[in-house]
């Protein structure tokens, strides 16, 4: 069984770039090749099975004709398990 997303943020992040890549009617492939990205890759974005750095992120912005802040505003990074001594 494949694995789920690696957090809310990562499929609420692959989930927004899955929605402007077929908001431009574009294949994986072709946002593959205008990112400079593999279009395995893109697709472990869009599930949210791979958490992507800041350059990827300002690719695939550039790519999808975003600001990245359209990408990445209100998500939160998952919260670590800490010991509140």
């Amino acid at each position: 069984m494949p694995a789920g997303p690696l957090s809310d943020a990562t499929a609420a992040f692959g989930a927004r770039v899955r929605a402007r890549r077929q908001e431009l009617g574009e294949s994986q492939e072709k946002l593959a090749d205008r990112s400079g990205l593999h279009w395995s890759f893109l697709g472990q974005v869009e599930r949210g099975t791979r958490n992507v750095t800041l350059h990827s992120i300002l690719r695939i912005a550039e790519a999808l004709r975003l600001d990245p802040a359209v990408l990445v505003g209100g998500l939160r990074a998952p919260q670590a398990d800490v010991d509140a001594d």
